[in-house]
């Protein structure tokens, strides 16, 4: 998430700033992922310049620390002279003796292509500003220029957000839209279409045909009039584009990250082997975030820190409302059936219901979680099979049941959003999680929206999914045949022996029978798996409600547990069609209002 300061608002700033810091970036070594990075800031009246690399980034709430990746660093003054400069803390460079002006240049070190990182090789140069850049904060209000180097050698061409000014320099009017505004250069294919007197574009590179590329936009333009359709109009997108920036090659990472007039896609599925259906999901989630948190965009994200942790409590809302459209959207657009949708929802809705995390953190608290697991890395262990929920998976099954709830009252959570967005999103104004609720309590009525958020925000509460699905004629079970034991086993490759892999679950037969995470199963009631065996193939030869003595070893020690057999707690969720029932005919037809589908 994303832009920092309203757009309009910092650009009459900017009317009065006539100064420019100038940036020049070049890929002569390439092959070994380093690009060579000139700045020049002039008009300095400071006696020490602060020069410093971002910590994190737009879209991501964790540090990143990308002053690792930089080295050979060197500044000089206008007449070439060096500069001394003195490193307070890992991510900052202080240069002083300057006489009004500072030129630096040092190498980044880039091999991660995806939605926070920069990748540099001779297929491209994926650029994420603030992974690429350093800045002076202090003069975080002046217009930048940035040239790209490109290299001609190997057919690139640039995309990107930024606005061009000239060649291959392009503009920004102030160091925030900079760090938000990804950067492809690559030979790439560049497809484009005309929506409301906007342009929406796709720059895919990928090592695919032309034909391949042409089928994947009718797709993309599908989602983009799909997602109109949510909120009645498209954003007023700052210079009247709109950019996919979708990388589909071996040495990208799988990632989606959006920002204000663009979003990077990026997989190592090529659209011919599996991504044709497969990252177009991404599409739908980042394109949806052009609304709902780009512009309806929480208040605690205001102005968004580069050089700390960025922590909100409306996560459950701005990523988990997106994560339940993403899907709903393909089918909207009818790239999926209703039923792949309907059954599809089953894996996060077993996630989330099932998990012992409810006991502990709220939606909102599960949002104040996101420094630690928004690709945050530690190395010390952590129990977040018991103690976390991703607030996409959480937001996104409330977001199913506020639908469905307002549906039995002839309303529906499109509509919200669009109340939403005419009151914040429009005005770019950032809201508060009493906001939306007061949104809510307006659209549906008072008593409905101190309910919904009362039981289910503030609170850990469960809807009735049961009856909310039958409204729409679909079937939601629980299995009462298949055992359950409560965490996930690996069989050794030998076959004989399975070893848990994650902390089991609170309450679950493993947790009650006092096994741990890295213990190895020897056997239960003495009998031995069998060679290629897998571990729930194994516990299907025991009964629910079985007392079983299961033989173990922990830390090289044998010992021995009593463990009892229950029952599965996930759930299936079926058309009620492809059951024994039949749906009547009005819930057919809320069926077809909720999914717009036939």
């Amino acid at each position: 998430m994303k832009t920092i300061f309203s757009f309009f608002a910092l650009l009459s700033v900017l009317v009065v700033v006539a100064q420019t810091n100038t940036y020049e970036i070049s890929f002569e070594n390439a092959v070994h992922h380093e690009a060579s990075i000139n700045a020049t800031f002039s008009d300095l009246e400071m006696d020490t310049v602060s020069l410093r690399m971002s910590r994190t980034s737009p879209g991501r709430y964790a540090l990143h620390e990308f002053a690792k990746n930089v080295y050979g660093f060197k500044a000089t003054d206008s007449k070439g002279n060096s500069l001394k400069a003195y490193r307070p803390n890992p991510y900052e460079w202080n240069v002083t003796g300057h006489d009004g002006t500072i030129n630096i240049e040092y190498i980044l070190f880039a091999n991660r292509g995806d939605g926070t990182y920069s990748q540099v090789d001779e297929t491209h140069a994926h650029l994420n500003i603030p992974a690429t850049f350093m800045y002076v904060p202090e003069l975080n209000k002046r217009k930048i220029e940035v040239t790209f180097d490109v290299r001609e050698d190997l057919n690139w061409k640039i995309a990107t957000q930024l606005p061009l000014v000239s060649g291959t320099t392009y503009m920004a009017p102030n160091l925030y839209y900079f760090m938000d505004s990804p950067t492809e250069l690559s030979n790439f294919t560049l497809k484009s279409f005309e929506l409301d007197s906007k342009t929406i574009q796709l720059a895919l590179h990928h090592n695919g045909t032309e034909a391949e590329a042409d089928i994947y936009f009718e797709k993309v333009k599908k989602i983009v009039l799909a997602e109109k359709e949510v909120y009645g109009e498209l954003p007023n997108f700052d210079y009247g584009t709109y950019t996919f920036l979708a990388c589909y090659i071996p040495n990208a990472s799988g990632d989606g990250m959006e920002h204000r007039n663009s979003t990077i896609l990026t997989s190592t599925r090529s659209l011919a082997n599996g991504g044709m259906e497969r990252n177009i999901g991404t599409v739908s989630h980042e394109f949806f975030h052009a609304w709902n948190v780009e512009r309806i965009r929480p208040k605690t994200l205001e102005p968004f820190d580069f050089e700390a942790a960025n922590m909100s409590g409306e996560l459950w809302f701005a990523e988990g409302f997106t994560s339940y459209y993403t899907n709903l959207i393909l089918c909207r657009a009818g790239l999926i059936s209703s039923k792949e949708y309907v059954e599809g929802i089953a894996g996060t809705f077993n996630y989330v219901w099932n998990s012992p995390a409810r006991q502990f953190f709220n939606p909102i608290e599960m949002s104040f979680q996101a420094p630690f697991v928004d690709a945050a890395t530690s190395v010390d262990p952590v129990n977040r099979e018991n103690t976390f929920i991703s607030y996409y998976s959480y937001g996104s099954v409330l977001g199913l049941a506020l639908d469905l709830s307002l549906r039995q009252n002839n309303l529906n959570l499109d509509d919200y959003l669009k109340m939403v967005w005419q009151q914040y999103g429009q005005k770019e104004v950032p809201y508060t999680i009493d906001n939306l609720h007061t949104v809510l309590n307006q659209y549906a009525g008072k008593p409905f929206g101190d309910g919904f958020f009362n039981k289910y925000i503030y609170q850990s509460g469960m809807p009735d999914y049961t009856t909310l699905f039958e409204s729409v004629g679909v079937i939601l079970q629980q299995s009462k045949d298949r055992p359950y034991f409560g965490s996930s086993v690996s069989m050794s490759e030998d076959g004989k022996e399975g070893r848990i892999r994650r902390n089991p679950k609170i309450g679950s037969p493993a947790y009650k029978a006092k096994l741990g995470k890295r213990d190895v199963i020897m056997n239960i009631n003495n009998i031995p798996f069998s060679e290629g065996q897998q571990f729930d193939d194994y516990l299907n030869q025991f009964s629910i409600g079985d007392s079983l003595e299961v033989n173990f070893s922990r830390f090289g020690n044998t010992k021995a547990t009593t463990l009892i057999l229950e029952p599965t707690p996930s759930y299936s969720i079926r058309l009620m069609e492809d059951t024994e029932q039949a749906p009547s005919v009005e819930m057919l037809q809320k069926r077809k209002a909720w999914l717009k589908s036939e």
